[in-house]
């Protein structure tokens, strides 16, 4: 919550739900990312928000991309970003749209397959490449292992495969999981990455890039490491791998940059029991699952929530969204408590949402609106 998005809600009262973001305070997270890694190139994660005021905000403020499809580079492109700044960083792509990505410039390719690589070769010939390594994602609220990435025995042939197919094999990346709670998560992944390096490196290639990937967490309504404590993990590994020859670095932040600059304002839209005398309230509001708080999925990212009973007693609740779907209940094991005189009408902020919220809003289920945006 920042003074700006105060006064914004208090004189233009904007129709519930919204996401207000100020971007005064990605610029902060920016400047404080940059200092504290400041030999890492930072790609920012577009799908975390992409919203074209953000982009072009951070392409004044010298930026790179880590962009998941076609339409996210045309986005990049439009709000001023040169094709040289943006990595295609889905490693499932359509042949069709590596070769519109080339087309546009984009030089720098992600992969983790064999058939991904061909299509690279064909689509987008002599480009720089970087395969994406498997790792755990133990310690993150969102993990993202499983889905992405092989093993570093397939990252080392398909490496060779990249250099005989023609293209410039860079180097390897690895995403430790989003909202990554244990910076030891990072120093076990560049530890692997280094022996792939030094494997390579006997067979005759020399890679010099490692894609740190994102996962840098922020605080919703628990502690977590701070930025300094990631930084100073991944330095220190960097140099216990690679000593005096540290390579090139990137890395794809995305809730670190925009997350804290945003908050929803939603509605309570009811708020009822299931029986007499039964303490737990179910408080539904007009937003949910649908209308973009997807990362409340399993109750795995928890949002602190601020109302207009900052003072009033509090009570045990089930936070539900207004969808006709028995998948949209937000919270029901997570001991949320709100106040005992909480109505329908009254609005509820979504503290720290200003990523992965409107990216993941629907459009239609229900016949509800993609969530209003502002942008400050």
């Amino acid at each position: 919550m920042t003074p700006k998005i105060d006064r914004f809600l208090a004189e233009r009262q904007p129709d519930t739900p919204c996401l207000v973001v100020d971007l005064d305070v990605i610029s902060a997270n920016f400047g404080a990312l940059r200092s504290a890694l400041p030999q890492a190139e930072i790609y920012y994660a577009v799908k975390a928000n992409p919203a074209s005021p953000v982009l072009q905000r951070l392409v004044e403020l010298g930026s790179s991309f880590d962009a998941a499809s076609l339409p996210e580079i045309e986005r990049c492109l439009t709000a001023g970003a040169d094709p040289s700044s943006i990595a295609f960083g889905n490693t499932a792509k359509k042949m069709g749209d590596i070769a519109g990505a080339h087309s546009r410039g984009v030089r720098l390719f992600a992969f983790d397959s064999e058939p991904e690589l061909e299509k690279l070769a064909v689509a987008a010939p002599g480009s720089e490449v970087f395969c994406r390594m498997l790792v755990a994602n133990r310690g993150a609220a969102w993990p993202l292992s499983g889905k992405f990435g092989c093993s570093a025995e397939m990252a080392v042939d398909l490496m060779i495969k990249a250099r005989d197919m023609g293209l410039a094999a860079r180097g390897i990346s690895f995403h430790v999981g989003s909202q990554q709670t244990e910076p030891g998560a990072w120093q076990a992944a560049i530890g692997e990455v280094a022996r792939i390096f030094t494997t390579l490196a006997e067979k005759g290639i020399s890679l010099d890039l490692v894609n740190l990937g994102g996962g840098f967490p922020i605080r919703y309504r628990d502690d977590v490491p701070g930025l300094l404590a990631v930084s100073e993990a991944i330095r220190t590994a960097i140099a216990r791998a690679f000593g005096n020859r540290p390579p090139g670095l990137m890395i794809e932040p995305g809730r670190i940059l925009t997350a804290n600059a945003g908050l929803i304002r939603a509605e309570v839209v009811l708020v009822s029991t299931k029986g007499y005398g039964e303490p737990v309230r179910w408080v539904y509001l007009d937003i949910g699952k649908f209308g973009g708080l997807a990362e409340t999925m399993d109750e795995a990212i928890r949002y602190a929530l601020r109302t207009e009973h900052p003072d009033a007693g509090t009570g045990p609740v089930v936070l539900a969204g207004p969808t006709c779907d028995g998948a949209d209940i937000l919270y029901e094991h997570a001991g949320y408590r709100l106040p005992m005189d909480l109505k329908a009408g009254d609005k509820i902020d979504i503290l720290d949402a200003g990523a992965y919220t409107a990216s993941y809003s629907s459009v239609g289920f229900n016949g509800f609106p993609p969530l209003r945006e502002y942008y400050l």
